[in-house]
């Protein structure tokens, strides 16, 4: 086990829920703001990990990134994740002209340099960067639906683009890993939808050679994947060799948990929405079920199943982070 691992699992109060985007409260910024500036980023960063007992640093998980470097359209709004509204190919067989485009396309510049600057600010914690999976690149350079269907129907024109979606990838966490940071949390969800074969043929390979190509004892690999299929997959997840494994709220964590590899922490999953729709009080009650159901196993500790959205109420996170301090004494 990494040392960096064996380091979050020896100090479980010290949680990781998938926690950036309500920084914007705390500096009294717009998601807009946040996005477009390394400078607001690194400073998001450092003010969360001075309110919460956070184990690690977490720059967002934007999903739009990558797609953007790609040409897909992208919305923003003030105060909204961006989100892709158009792909960048319409057919499958366009996948064979698309190009890998450079590290500096789009916004990736950015999100670099905002793990660089905050690594100048953050001295007590390691800072992880923020990544989607090849599979779930690929739906959003096309299209979801279409691309499921394209599984079937040009098995080829898909491994085609996923791949070239992992060689962007493995391009871009090297970029993170020159500009200082400690690891990665690569979010895969669309795969969660696929059949265990399926998973296996299309994203399970890409994403190994990517843990293959970046991970090494000083940087450390989070597979996140919030589909309500994992548990089925759980066969082919667990031979990505990933440090951590993450999942979402869609499944009961106590069956996946003896299912990962020996040696791997498994994170999760107190429901992400909760924290915009609920209360101090649902928020503690849900995050003692978790940990009730799943802290009988030593690999386990509690995080948010998903990416906690940029409303979400500064009460409920403070309560979160008070019962998980209170469980772990």
């Amino acid at each position: 086990m990494k040392k960096l691992v064996k380091s979050l699992l020896e100090n479980k109060a010290r949680t990781l829920p998938i926690l950036s985007f309500p920084s914007t409260q705390l500096l009294g910024i717009s998601v807009n703001e946040l996005i477009r500036s390394a400078e607001n980023q690194a400073k998001g960063m450092k003010a969360i990990m001075d309110r919460c007992n956070m184990g690690a640093a977490l720059n967002m998980m934007d999903l739009s990134v990558e797609a953007e470097a790609f040409g897909a359209k992208v919305k923003f709004e003030e105060n909204e994740v961006p989100a892709v509204t158009e792909g960048l190919i319409s057919d499958i067989s366009e996948a064979y002209d698309v190009k890998v485009p450079s590290i500096g396309a789009g916004r990736t510049n950015i999100y670099v340099d905002g793990v660089k600057k905050a690594k100048e600010i953050i001295t007590d914690a390691p800072v992880f960067c923020g990544v989607i999976g090849p599979y779930s690149l690929a739906g959003r350079i096309f299209d979801m639906m279409e691309l499921m269907m394209s599984c079937y129907d040009d098995p080829d024109g898909v491994k085609e683009l996923v791949n070239k979606c992992k060689l962007f990838l493995i391009d871009y966490l090297k970029a993170f890993k020159a500009a200082g940071a400690d690891g990665v949390v690569m979010a895969e969800p669309a795969s969660g939808m696929l059949s265990p074969d399926m998973c296996e043929e299309f994203s399970t390979p890409y994403v190994k050679e990517i843990i293959d190509a970046v991970a090494d004892e000083n940087f450390v690999f989070v597979y996140h994947n919030c589909g309500n299929n994992t548990i089925a997959q759980a066969e082919t997840i667990a031979s990505l060799g990933a440090d951590v494994y993450h999942f979402g709220n869609a499944i009961d964590l106590s069956e996946m948990i003896p299912l990962m590899p020996e040696g791997s922490v498994v994170m999760g999953n107190v429901d992400p929405v909760l924290f915009k729709t609920s209360t101090p009080e649902v928020i503690e009650k849900t995050t003692r079920e978790v940990f009730e159901k799943c802290n009988k196993f030593d690999n386990f500790m509690l995080s948010s199943g998903c990416d906690i959205p940029a409303e979400a109420k500064w009460e409920n996170l403070d309560a979160y982070f008070s019962t998980v301090k209170k469980l772990y004494e």
